[in-house]
């Protein structure tokens, strides 16, 4: 039996030092980035809770246009803009008899508009979180303001005149959950109001435009573009897509940054990854085996294998048609506003523009993202730029000088 035992034990020694370890698995690579222009911005913002990309991307945007000016850091306030904003849908809304998108979307001309209008002031002067929390919650908010006007709305109904307390009664409600909009304030030892505090700012509200690609309006014309989140009917300028391109390189080779509104609905979007791309699968350019394994695939498999970002992959090439065919079927909507600060490429030499988004910094990059070029011109729905910005020769083919 001992024989028998110490025969097991040598077999079992021999066995376990003979077996091979398994094969580690090999990582994948991900996407490397080095970028290349950096144009300096101010912190990165959360909006949190509410759908105010529109302005808060705005402000970042005018924030570093402040930093390129010498003017130093400053962090505007979001809900300054976004309460008055409120305001101006709510008396269209009430106009266009409800039809209207009354929402949280917006644009960057909302911004740029309600500057214009009603001036602006710091953060710390008007937070706007009246409603508990220390950062913007609108889940309640905006279900209030809705109904609230639907209710002004039916109360008028059958040729019955509005009440002369609907504005009133409106503004309570932007009172209790933004509060009560400040008059006067002191900064930096000196007395404001929220107009002469825009005009002591080194920036000219007029010197801000939109600029779009689409054929269903005249290039180097101006239309208002047709987007649900446009309650204001702002007005953007055409361009062919090379030139729009043009204009964003241009701008950030020169020192500017970009506002950006764009589609972030799509399947080469990754909020975890952090990247936006357009996968290309050119089934031309596989070896026999390749194109044989890639057509036995499922659906589900294919969309699993493109949109893996375990490493670059061949994109398409967006041409004018395409961007076209998008929008006209719904499947380029205005959905996220963020603001274009530099430029990057990948390991294989794809390039890049690098982004700053409001969504706080809790991503690979620490609030900041990367997009492809191809991903820009298929998904950009229009963009906010200093005019100053644009090469000399598209001002002047669009009467800008």
């Amino acid at each position: 039996m001992k024989k028998f035992l110490t025969l097991l034990l040598a077999v079992a020694m021999v066995t376990s030092v003979g077996a091979k370890k398994p094969a580690k698995q090999e990582q994948p690579e991900g996407y490397k980035f080095t970028d290349k222009i950096l144009i300096p911005t101010t912190p990165v913002k959360n909006q949190h809770r509410s759908g105010t990309c529109w302005c808060y991307s705005t402000v970042s945007f005018l924030e570093n246009e402040l930093l390129k000016q010498g003017y130093g850091e400053i962090h505007l306030s979001e809900m300054f803009i976004v309460r008055h904003a409120y305001k101006e849908k709510a008396r269209k809304y009430i106009r266009m008899h409800g039809f209207l998108n009354f929402a949280e979307g917006g644009a960057s001309h909302d911004v740029i508009e309600m500057i214009d209008k009603y001036g602006v002031v710091p953060q710390e002067i008007y937070a706007g979180f009246n409603y508990g929390t220390d950062k913007a919650d609108f889940h309640e908010l905006s279900p209030v303001l809705k109904n609230y006007l639907d209710g002004v709305l039916a109360g008028s109904a059958h040729g019955r005149e509005l009440t002369t307390a609907w504005e009133r009664g409106f503004d309570a409600i932007l009172d209790a959950y933004f509060g009560e909009l400040p008059e006067t304030f002191t900064w930096n030892g000196k007395e404001y109001t929220p107009k002469s505090f825009a005009e002591s700012l080194p920036l000219t509200m007029s010197d801000y435009i939109d600029i779009t690609s689409f054929t269903h309006h005249p290039f180097y014309s101006k239309f208002i573009i047709e987007l649900p989140d446009n309650w204001i009917w702002g007005e953007v300028y055409n361009l062919p897509l090379n030139e729009m391109t043009q204009v964003v390189d241009y701008a950030l080779e020169n020192g500017y940054s970009v506002a950006w509104g764009t589609d972030v609905s799509e399947k080469g979007f990754s909020r975890t990854k952090s990247i936006g791309i357009v996968p290309d699968v050119n089934l031309d350019g596989m070896t026999g085996t390749e194109s044989a394994r890639w057509g036995n695939l499922t659906k589900a498999e294919k969309e699993a294998m493109l949109y893996k970002f375990e490493a670059p992959v061949k994109e398409l090439e967006i041409n004018q048609e395409m961007r076209q065919e998008a929008f006209d079927n719904f499947l380029t909507t205005d959905d996220h506003g963020m603001v274009i600060m530099g430029t990057a490429v990948d390991q294989a030499g794809n390039n890049y523009y690098k982004v700053q988004n409001s969504w706080d910094i809790n991503n690979p990059y620490k609030g900041f993202w990367y997009f492809s070029k191809p991903f820009f011109e298929y998904k950009t729905t229009s963009i906010t730029i200093n005019k100053n910005a644009l090469p000399e020769e598209i001002q002047k083919k669009l009467g800008l000088k």
